[in-house]
């Protein structure tokens, strides 16, 4: 029998797996992260963790579980954990891949057509008694999509996902940037063509953020990028909020420099930038909702439980992003 930690909710009948196992349970319910001292103190003598995005994962929680052998984070991303601290320590990192890219897909696009047609900010002028009567030029006048240029900065399962549904749906000329070409064949099918990232920012009306966060891609969206993009364009980030620099983007939306965002990931989240805040006019936010439907979260739980399951049963574990240097040690 082993001790598995959940240190924030996740849906109770997801957990039935550890019990079905005979594992023991340290179950919190509550919503909210603990205090990074507290988190360590809840996991100390864990041998299994099945982590929120916001449960910060690092040597001191390591160090306090050091019968720990695997993290489970419920998410795609796992920026929250030390990867290298939990290399060190033996310790299997899994997350939740293949699980969340079409619905995040969906709200991709949807960011990419509320910004580009004002749908946020048509809606609160109607509620807002603005709407009297309709004009040949009102005040919401908005952009095309279908037929204009989409750039995938990144292309992994969300970016074909998006490519599709721009290619086959809406007509558009899908254009992405990889440090790597897809096969030909990927290509064909979800009708994008590979360009390099100068040419990805210049020629695309919308631009949309697919990438990992790491050190290269960090605050690759500047003030340099945004005056090199076109001013009718659009960016769409539901991918990780530090590859935007949100100081300049707010500079480049105030200043016309480009037309429009759809956000859902942000720099300091949960912090917003406060004139990202000021921004009604073509700009789009919501909050981190990019996989937020309830099979999608609740499937993401289940593989997430998966993983634990199978680390402990001596298996190997579907979803382990660093298993062969684990393995090495």
């Amino acid at each position: 029998m082993a001790l598995v930690a959940v240190p924030q909710f996740v849906y109770d009948d997801a957990l039935e797996p550890l019990r079905a196992a005979g594992h023991e349970l340290r179950v919190r319910t509550d919503d909210h992260p603990l205090p990074h001292g507290e988190l360590v103190e809840f996991v100390a003598g864990a041998d299994a963790l099945l982590t929120i995005l916001t449960d910060r994962i690092d040597e001191a929680v390591f160090a306090a579980a050091p019968s720990l052998r695997v993290v489970a984070n419920v998410a795609a991303g796992f920026d929250n954990i030390d990867v290298d601290a939990a290399t060190a320590a033996g310790v299997l990192v899994c997350n939740t891949p293949g699980v969340l890219a079409e619905s995040t897909a969906d709200l991709a696009f949807a960011l990419l057509l509320g910004a580009a047609r004002r749908v946020v900010e048509g809606d609160r002028a109607l509620r807002g008694g603005e709407y009297t009567h309709w004009v040949l030029d009102q005040p919401q006048i908005g952009l095309d999509v279908h037929g204009k240029t989409l750039g995938l900065f990144g292309c992994g399962e969300i970016g074909q996902a998006v490519a599709r549904r721009a290619a086959h749906g809406f007509a558009m000329d899908v254009c992405y940037h990889t440090r790597s070409k897809l096969d030909p064949e990927v290509e064909r099918r979800i009708g994008a063509r590979w360009v390099e990232f100068d040419e990805l920012v210049e020629q695309s009306d919308f631009v949309s953020l697919h990438a990992p966060l790491t050190d290269a891609t960090r605050h690759r969206f500047d003030a340099d990028v945004f005056a090199r993009m076109r001013p009718t364009s659009v960016l769409v980030n539901t991918a990780r909020g530090p590859l935007v620099d949100e100081s300049a983007l707010a500079d480049a939306l105030a200043d016309g420099t480009i037309a429009g965002a759809g956000i859902d990931v942000y720099e300091n989240e949960p912090a917003v930038h406060p004139r990202l805040l000021e921004q009604h006019a073509r700009v789009v936010l919501l909050p981190h909702i990019g996989s937020a439907t309830t099979a999608t979260r609740r499937r993401m739980a289940d593989v997430a439980v998966a993983n634990v399951v199978d680390t402990l049963a001596g298996e190997q574990p579907s979803h382990a992003v660093n298993r062969p240097a684990v393995q090495s040690n």
